[in-house]
């Protein structure tokens, strides 16, 4: 239901998203990566990172689930966006400097979130880095619009990371531009 969501109410969520400014998270990972370094965006969404990466000198790429989505990200950042399903995408086929998962996560259950971002990670090379967000809280969410969030504590995320063979780098907590209610967590990995 959640992925359907997305396509279904592609434009009132690309205008909610496209002109929030990513500079305050994604500059935790661009002051490690070099001039031209390739970034992958999983669930691109409305394409606003794509465009701010490549405004910075780097090479970003999409990848959205939501045919909608895909289409919009790609003519608004005017960079390649692959559509697909990140649960099961073949991501060893890849080899990027970093990948961003930008709330990509929040839908998972706990026992997802490990085995699928072991898959998503084939995609980075080695002391490659890997930026990601969400939701902290415990249990799950439900929105008004009936999506459903599961909420994490940072403890259990970054046992998680560590078990996996994920480093932190770095860690944030931000309240949301979208929802004031919602407080993000960002972690900076290194493969």
């Amino acid at each position: 239901m959640t992925a359907d969501f997305y396509e279904a109410h592609s434009l009132n969520y690309r205008n909610q998203t496209v002109n929030i400014d990513p500079s305050p998270f994604l500059s935790t990972l661009t002051r490690h990566l070099p001039n031209g370094a390739k970034i992958l965006d999983i669930g691109c969404g409305s394409g606003r990172d794509l465009l701010w990466l490549k405004e910075c000198g780097y090479q970003p790429t999409g990848f959205e689930r939501s045919a909608n989505l895909a289409e919009f990200a790609g003519h608004h950042s005017k960079c390649p966006v692959i559509k697909g399903d990140f649960t099961i995408f073949d991501f060893s086929i890849f080899q990027f400097d970093a990948i961003i998962l930008i709330g990509a996560l929040v839908h998972l259950q706990y026992s997802e979130l490990a085995p699928i971002l072991i898959r998503i990670s084939r995609a980075v090379r080695q002391d490659g880095f890997i930026y990601l967000t969400l939701k902290e809280g415990l249990g799950c969410s439900q929105n008004e619009d009936g999506r459903i969030f599961t909420l994490w504590k940072p403890e259990a995320l970054e046992k998680i990371f560590l078990d996996i063979g994920l480093k932190i780098l770095d860690f944030s907590k931000n309240k949301s531009s979208v929802n004031q209610q919602d407080v993000w967590l960002g972690y900076l990995l290194k493969k």
